[in-house]
């Protein structure tokens, strides 16, 4: 009998971190910005938080995505010469 690894290995990565990041085909965003790649983006937040964040995004009558995408792009601005 063979014995199986005690490391799992989910998927293996691509060689080209390029391909790995990027979507296949280009986009557009539902707002009209017509960018060419997405990437998703997972941070820890707690439920109380959570909840006050769906609040008041329907409150604004907004998705959760929609009104952290805003305000992401608000706080951090491109760069002056980055490409938009």
């Amino acid at each position: 009998m063979t014995q199986r690894s005690s490391k799992r290995a989910f998927i293996a990565r691509p060689a080209d971190p390029e391909r790995w990041i990027k979507a296949p085909e280009p986009r557009a965003s539902g707002n009209g910005d017509a960018t060419a790649f997405t990437a998703r983006l997972t941070i820890d937040i707690t439920p109380e938080l959570r909840g006050r964040i769906k609040i008041v995004a329907f409150q604004r009558g907004l998705t959760v995505a929609d009104m952290l995408r805003e305000l992401l792009a608000r706080e951090f601005p491109p760069a002056e010469g980055d490409p938009q």
